[in-house]
């Protein structure tokens, strides 16, 4: 029986240990932060493949030093999810539809980010987003040039108090009433999705943020074939076996807004009849190419 390092415990790790032990695959759990280790001392366990690499760079070189096993998403997949800005620009070089973005690497003045809006063409508002935060953190509206202006100066204010890493972001382009579609994509094959849907009251309340982190619905949904082409070849094209892709659609548009190389597993309903089959399978593949 494989083994499969996870080093997450929270929900994908209980939702996935079932199915797949029911597929030979043992889950076990490798913790990769908040831990004192004596590295001198071999790990007591042992594991013959990684699921996801661990999502700080630190802790994953030391887990990735003691046990040497392959990894279904890599670390260098993590890191390259993980920069928006980054697979914004490679999916629009594809040619892939994806949100108009302009990509702001600080410091930066107030002339030379209008300057840049202007030349994109943006209509206000924009969406000010931080290019590696998770979850709908740091996600910002501006609804004019002086409320723009406004946030990069909170922007930079933080910046210079705190020791962020990353402390570029992004300005985005607002999609009015767009449906929100988080694909998942195992292998190449979209194996599910759900919509995000923000309840009516908070929508009412004048709420926005479709992540499910900050109160929206997530709903399994039955993709359309084009909306399943489009999430198939992000992973295509960024070369990652797992990812969840999200997707915004608007009028007669349909772009990228972002991937997640570290996706969260949801309620097995919301996913085809055998994504724990395409899963189990490319575990076994990463294990066996090792």
């Amino acid at each position: 029986m494989l083994r499969l390092a996870v080093t997450t415990n929270s929900e994908t790790f209980e939702r996935m240990r079932e199915p797949l032990a029911a597929r030979g695959i043992d889950v076990g759990h490798l913790r990769a932060k908040e831990f004192a280790l004596d590295l001198s001392t071999p790990p007591s366990d042992e594991f013959d493949v990684g699921f996801v690499y661990p999502t700080r760079p630190m802790e994953g070189g030391v887990v990735a030093a003691r046990y040497d096993i392959p990894w279904v998403n890599t670390r260098d997949d993590v890191l390259t999810s993980r920069n928006k800005a980054g697979v914004i620009a490679a999916l629009s070089r594809a040619n892939i539809p994806v949100l108009r973005s302009v990509y702001v690497s600080n410091p930066t003045t107030d002339a030379s980010l209008m300057e840049a809006i202007d030349r994109a063409n943006f209509d206000y508002p924009v969406v000010v987003k931080p290019n590696s935060t998770t979850r709908g953190v740091g996600i910002a509206k501006a609804h004019d040039p002086d409320s723009l202006s406004g946030l990069v100066d909170h922007l930079n204010l933080v910046h210079d108090y705190r020791a962020t890493g990353d402390k570029s972001y992004l300005v985005q382009e607002w999609l009015p009433d767009a449906r929100d579609y988080r694909a998942m994509v195992v292998d190449g094959t979209v194996v599910g999705a759900v919509e995000r849907r923000l309840p009516e009251r908070a929508r009412a309340d004048g709420r926005w943020k479709h992540n499910v982190h900050r109160g929206a619905d997530a709903v399994g949904v039955d993709l359309p074939e084009t909306h399943r082409r489009l999430a198939e070849s992000v992973a295509e094209e960024l070369g990652i076996r797992y990812l969840g892709v999200d997707l915004l659609e608007s009028g007669d548009r349909l772009v990228v807004s972002e991937t997640n190389a570290r996706p969260t597993i949801d309620d097995d309903t919301k996913y085809d009849d055998d994504f724990f089959d395409r899963l189990a399978a490319l575990v076994e593949q990463v294990a066996k190419n090792s």
